[in-house]
């Protein structure tokens, strides 16, 4: 198949890219470069260096008749989407418009997104959260996400595109961007690298489902010919605490440094877990790295590329 792969260049999708180029696929990749990065970028693969929402991408649609769309490109950051809606809506919601747009146009089979577990279901009334859990987004990013949700069941309805949507937990692993708002076991484990004091939030008892990359791959890999519109949860059903988190990664990296405290962040979320026995259930996919070999690979990867 022919696959297009949004945000080819960055943490999540330059892994997916891999493994589709690995399964035989022809791959392109549409990138800005905004916060991806060009080493990502699979030498199999071709680049296409441009913002999804870009209205020349009819051209490209109709040149190369993607079969499937993977769509990871976003404005991911929870905290720029609270501080600038206009920018988070516009880049999620009327991006992945676009390109829906193009999709209908030019015939492709299937849509692949990559939504969001936490953010989704907001505060949960009950762990872990399973895809009927009650979707009360606290955040414009996680309102977004909702959003193409929605507009996916209307594309489908009306126009046949069929879609996966992956809804994910805390994704970690090698080549997450250490440089900004998102990805804690990132920036965590570049600081006590250099010798640094990494900081946590509050009282560090928030938890979060911390998924490996690696196993994301897979997902998305198992789903890719699945020709049911449906949702899956992607998680591990395991909640850590930022405490936790970081005393793992002070002996991984035998930093040695003391646990320190700063403010709350305003807004953040205290617990969030998800399940994915759904996606076990259909495709027999568990998240198989356990959490102290997950960040040990991370730690390893920033240790080598730093």
């Amino acid at each position: 198949m022919k696959i297009l792969v949004t945000g080819g260049a960055g943490f999540i999708a330059s892994q997916i890219a891999d493994a589709f180029i690995n399964e035989g696929h022809q791959v392109v990749i549409l990138d800005d470069l905004s916060t991806g990065f060009e080493k990502n970028i699979n030498p199999k693969a071709k680049f296409i260096k441009a913002n999804i929402c870009d209205k020349n991408l009819a051209e490209l649609f109709e040149k190369e008749k993607f079969d499937v769309v993977n769509h990871h490109a976003a404005q991911m950051d929870v905290r720029r989407s609270v501080r600038d809606p206009e920018f988070d809506a516009t880049t999620n919601i009327l991006g992945t418009i676009n390109l829906l747009q193009n999709c209908v146009k030019y015939n492709v089979k299937k849509f692949m997104f990559a939504s969001t577990g936490g953010a989704v279901y907001g505060e949960q009334d009950y762990y872990p959260a399973d895809e009927q859990h009650n979707t009360k987004p606290k955040s414009p990013y996680g309102i977004s996400k909702l959003a193409v949700e929605k507009y996916l069941f209307f594309y489908n309805s009306e126009y046949k595109l069929n879609y996966t949507i992956l809804r994910y937990a805390n994704i970690y692993g090698p080549r997450q961007n250490p440089f900004g708002e998102a990805g804690v076991v990132a920036i965590f484990s570049t600081r006590l690298l250099k010798g640094e004091q990494p900081i946590i939030n509050g009282d560090g008892k928030q938890t979060r489902d911390y998924v490996f990359v690696g196993d994301v791959v897979k997902a998305n890999v198992i789903t890719l010919n699945d020709n049911n519109s449906d949702i899956y949860n992607i998680g591990t059903g395991i909640e850590t605490d930022v405490n936790q988190l970081f005393n793992y990664l002070n002996k991984i990296t035998n930093a040695n440094k003391d646990e320190k405290h700063g403010p709350a962040a305003p807004g953040e979320q205290m617990r969030s877990v998800i399940t994915s026995e759904k996606i076990f259930n259909k495709f027999g996919w568990r998240p198989t790295t356990k959490l102290e070999d997950g960040l040990k690979a991370t730690v390893d990867f920033f240790k080598s590329n730093m």
